[in-house]
C-alpha cells in the first residue's frame, strides 16, 4: 500500500480542483473504497487519522476531501459545490484506480455526519452504504439549539453560510432548508444507512440525538419510528425509556454499549454510551458488510482485535 498523499482532483460543478488526502490500496484486483469527511469545524488537513489504520489493516482505497472547508461560508455547510465535491471524489477515485464499483462508502462524523446524510440524499446511486455518527440534520433546528448557548459559534457559522438568521429571514430559511439532509433523505430509501449518536450529545456534545432520530424516523416504517414524546425525554434524561432498550449487544461497539437500536427498511438507528463520538471500528466492520445490489447485513458485528478505542471524541 502507498503512503498517504495530498492530492488534487476535479471537481465538475465549477471546474476546479479541490485538494483532498489519499491513500491507495495495494494489489492488482478492484478493492474498496472509502470516502471520509470532515468535522463541520474542520478541513482536509484534520482528522484522517481516524481512518487511515484501519483503511491500511483492510486494505482499501480512502479519499479525504475538503468539500470547501470549516462550515461558516455560503461555499460550505452543505452546498451545491459541496455536494459535488464530494462526489466527484469517488468519481475521481473510480476513474484512475482499481475500485470495486459495488463497494463504494461514505461515513463521517458531526459535519462528516451532516455532509454524509446530505450527499446520501442527494447521490444515492453512487454508494454501497453509508454510516453516519451524531449528525446534523436539520440545519434550522440546529441554528435554534445553539443559539444563545454555549454553543453559539455553530449558530454563527449557520448565518454566515445562510445569509442571516434563519428563523427571521426568508432566505436564510430557503438555505437552511437547501442545506438540510432531511430535505433529500427520502431518495435514500434504497441506500443501507446507518445512523448512530451518543446518548449524551447535547449535553456532552454539541449536536442533541433527536437530529439522528429525526433522520431514522424520516426513512422509518411509520410503526417503527420514535415517537415524539419519546424523544423529548430522552432529551432531557439522557437515558432510553424501559420499552426501548435493546437487550441484545454488538460486540463491534466494545465497552461502548447500545442502549437503542432501531432497525427499519434499509435505515437503523443505534444509540450508544458516549457523546460525540464517531467509533471507526463498527463504523468500518459495518460498512465492510455491505455491497451493492443486495441486502443490508444488520447482524451486530465482531470485536476490535486491538481493543483500542482511539480518540472517538469529535473536535467538531
Amino acid at each position: 500500500m502507498q503512503n498517504l498523499q495530498k492530492i488534487t482532483y476535479p471537481c465538475s460543478i465549477d471546474n476546479s480542483l479541490q485538494p483532498a488526502y489519499q491513500l491507495l490500496a495495494s494489489g492488482t484486483s478492484p478493492r474498496p473504497l472509502l470516502v471520509a469527511l470532515h468535522t463541520w469545524s474542520g478541513n482536509y488537513e484534520n482528522g484522517i487519522e481516524r481512518y487511515v489504520d484501519l483503511c491500511r489493516q483492510k486494505n482499501w482505497h480512502l479519499i479525504y476531501p475538503n468539500f470547501r472547508g470549516p462550515n461558516n461560508t455560503p461555499d460550505a455547510c452543505g452546498s451545491d459545490l459541496v455536494t459535488v465535491d464530494i462526489g466527484d471524489a469517488a468519481i475521481f477515485m473510480q476513474k484512475n484506480f482499481l475500485v470495486d464499483p459495488s463497494r463504494i462508502y461514505l461515513s463521517g462524523g458531526s459535519g462528516g455526519g451532516h455532509a454524509t446524510l446530505l450527499v446520501a440524499g442527494r447521490y444515492p446511486e453512487i454508494w454501497a452504504a453509508a454510516s453516519a455518527w451524531c449528525p446534523i440534520s436539520d440545519i434550522a433546528a440546529w441554528h435554534r439549539e445553539c443559539l444563545d448557548t454555549r454553543h453559539q459559534g455553530y449558530a454563527d457559522h449557520i448565518e454566515l453560510a445562510c445569509g442571516g438568521n434563519p428563523t427571521t429571514h426568508a432566505k436564510a430559511w430557503s438555505e437552511a432548508l437547501k442545506r438540510s439532509p432531511l430535505t433529500y433523505l427520502k431518495n435514500a430509501a434504497n441506500l443501507p444507512l446507518d445512523i448512530n449518536t451518543g446518548i449524551h450529545d447535547g449535553h456532552t456534545g454539541s449536536v442533541p440525538i433527536s437530529q439522528a432520530i429525526h433522520a431514522y424516523n424520516l426513512l422509518a416504517n411509520r410503526d417503527e419510528q420514535i415517537a415524539q414524546q419519546d424523544i423529548d425525554w430522552m432529551l432531557a434524561e439522557e437515558k432510553v425509556p424501559k420499552h426501548l432498550r435493546w437487550l441484545e449487544n454488538d460486540p463491534a461497539f466494545g465497552t461502548y454499549l447500545v442502549y437503542l437500536r432501531k432497525q427499519s427498511k434499509r435505515v437503523r438507528l443505534t444509540l450508544f454510551e458516549g457523546g460525540h463520538d464517531l467509533l471507526i471500528w463498527p463504523a468500518l466492520d459495518w460498512l465492510e458488510r455491505q455491497k451493492k445490489g443486495q441486502q443490508p447485513d444488520w447482524t451486530p458485528g465482531k470485536p476490535n482485535p486491538t481493543s483500542a478505542s482511539g480518540n472517538n471524541e469529535l473536535s467538531r
